[in-house]
């Protein structure tokens, strides 16, 4: 994992550049992530950020091929103030034309070509702009994919290589498993013969537990339980006697007690890649919503980085402000000052 060894603890700036609603304010992106917020990132010890971006930021549906100025300059400016502070940056295209990780009913990507060639535009045109940027910059292609099987994001991602290796022939470069990024597909994705390639994974396992209550998701929301960390899942059998739809899912937790011994199981198809590849991988997104207990996002927190620093595994947790996840709250305030130093831990 040496190439990864300066990405070893960092944080989502989620909500910033990406998930900021339905219209987009100048307002919010000129005060939701400041300079400071960098520099206090820097200061609890971490060494890099994860920076979502939706692509209205930087390119507008009614203008394809277009790119605004504004908009890339939020992103400059931001690995500008991380390059002061010391910290790298791992750059997230979050939403592409055709396709985002929320709306799968309405996504085209993979059936437009259009939209295909507008994500490979973007990242040529970001592999130019950001061509002096290349020690502390990594280029993430696309989040959370979900298809039936990776075979055309195996396809669009080998494009996507291509078209930044014609401007820069050792960028890292980032791709992530199928599924929502899922440990469980790492096996799917194809290993280029390219040595600055990274395979990303995502880990929210169990589900139940780290989006305990999820308002925007069904089953958490008609599950409803507080659940503590580590514990069994409250009358989950029961549960899904009564919502068949959701048992193939989860199962498997029935009568089984969430731990760190649970936890490493879960993670054994990344290890199992690595073995088998010889390749890099991170884990781009974790994390535990505010609805569970304090106590136990903690212990989930400790578990899971305990995992990946014995594993030498890089990660960024979800997020640094707000969005349900938040290390600090929407005015900036640090939620708990432990949670913090655990997910900053080295």
């Amino acid at each position: 994992m040496e190439m990864m060894k300066n990405y070893q603890a960092g944080v989502n700036l989620g909500g910033w550049l990406s998930q900021y609603g339905a219209e987009l304010q100048k307002e919010h992106l000129d005060t939701f992530i400041v300079e400071a917020d960098i520099k206090r990132i820097a200061e609890w010890g971490m060494d890099h950020v994860r920076l979502p971006v939706d692509y209205p930021i930087i390119e507008d549906d009614a203008a394809p091929f277009e790119y605004k100025a504004d908009g890339v300059a939020y992103i400059g400016n931001c690995i500008g103030w991380c390059r002061k502070y010391g910290l790298n940056v791992v750059l997230d295209l979050h939403r592409t034309a055709g396709y985002s990780h929320a709306t799968l009913a309405a996504n085209s990507l993979f059936d437009d070509q259009q939209a295909q060639l507008r994500f490979l535009s973007i990242w040529r045109m970001l592999a130019e702009t950001l061509i002096h940027e290349r020690e502390h910059v990594v280029f993430d292609l696309l989040n959370e994919i979900v298809e039936p099987d990776s075979s055309r994001w195996n396809a669009l991602a080998r494009k996507a290589v291509q078209v930044i290796r014609e401007i820069d022939s050792d960028r890292k470069i980032i791709v992530g498993s199928n599924h929502y990024s899922s440990v469980y597909t790492l096996n799917e994705l194809d290993v280029l013969d390219d040595p600055n390639i990274i395979y990303t994974f995502h880990f929210y396992e169990s589900h139940l537990f780290t989006h305990q209550k999820a308002y925007w998701n069904e089953i958490f929301v008609k599950y409803g339980q507080e659940l503590a960390y580590p514990g069994e899942f409250t009358g989950l059998e029961a549960f899904l006697e009564q919502n068949m739809e959701y048992r193939k899912a989860f199962e498997r937790y029935i009568g089984v007690r969430q731990d760190k011994a649970l936890m490493a199981r879960e993670l054994e198809p990344v290890l199992a890649f690595v073995e088998k590849t010889g390749r890099p991988v991170y884990c781009g997104e974790y994390g535990v919503i505010e609805n569970a207990p304090m106590q136990s996002r903690i212990n989930w927190h400790r578990d899971f980085i305990d995992l990946m620093k014995a594993y030498k595994i890089g990660r960024t947790v979800w997020t640094y402000k707000s969005m349900d996840f938040g290390l600090t709250d929407a005015a900036g305030n640090i939620i708990n000052e432990e949670l913090v130093k655990i997910a900053s831990e080295k």
